[in-house]
């Protein structure tokens, strides 16, 4: 068994089993079956390189390393833990081999159906990658929603809208339909009251509460 599993072919197709298992587990919800098949032929890799002889246990550490470096990467900022861990990875297959030359072959061969896969359940079947999705905020402020950036809104100025939350001092308003955040001179203001924008200074918009002329009479 040793010798079959060693087999530069058997090499080719394992290599090419557990990377496109990953790719595939990636659109996956959950750890299921794709993620178990390329676990299953990794694990048939690295015993059959042990039971002949060609690895030992720096080797599976290594590759333990590799895995956990990559894991990190999604919860460590920069690309340092994520290089790192590609590097161990492919170092630990590379470590196992007998031939290089002929395991550099092996994992260009499964790098490029993972490749094409990859780009197939992208551009063809429209997969979307729930993993990387859980990690990332997806959803965002744009403005035909009525959200607006935080830029020099001077043109705001002077206008009238409404307190769309309660302002103490910043809060929500809405001008135009627009929403933008706003602050107050101080004072508070209650939720639904009508407001004018009396001082812009860059991100900063100050607002004061439009008095019921009503009231004064």
């Amino acid at each position: 068994m040793a010798g079959w599993i060693t087999d530069p072919i058997t090499i080719t197709v394992l290599l090419t089993i557990a990377g496109m298992a990953m790719v595939l587990e990636i659109f996956s919800p959950r750890i299921g079956l794709p993620g178990l098949v390329g676990m299953a032929a990794l694990i048939l890799f690295f015993y059959g390189h042990f039971a002949a002889g060609l690895a030992g246990t720096g080797t599976l550490l290594l590759f333990i390393a590799g895995i956990v470096l990559i894991f990190l990467e999604f919860f460590l900022p920069g690309a340092v833990a994520g290089t790192a861990g590609i590097a161990a990875l492919v170092g630990s297959l590379f470590w196992a081999g007998e031939n290089t030359f002929q395991m550099a072959i092996s994992i260009i061969i499964a790098l490029f159906f993972s490749i094409v896969l990859f780009i197939l359940l992208i551009k063809v079947f429209h997969r979307k990658m729930v993993l990387f999705n859980r990690m990332v905020l997806m959803d965002a402020a744009r403005k035909e929603d009525g959200y607006v950036s935080n830029v020099n809104r001077t043109e705001l100025l002077g206008q009238e809208g409404r307190a769309l939350t309660v302002l103490r001092p910043s809060g929500t308003g809405v001008f135009n339909k627009e929403r933008i955040t706003v602050v107050t001179e101080g004072s508070y203001i209650p939720q639904d009251c009508p407001i004018k924008v009396i001082k812009v200074e860059g991100a900063r918009i100050v607002v004061r509460e439009i008095e019921d002329k009503l009231s004064k009479k």
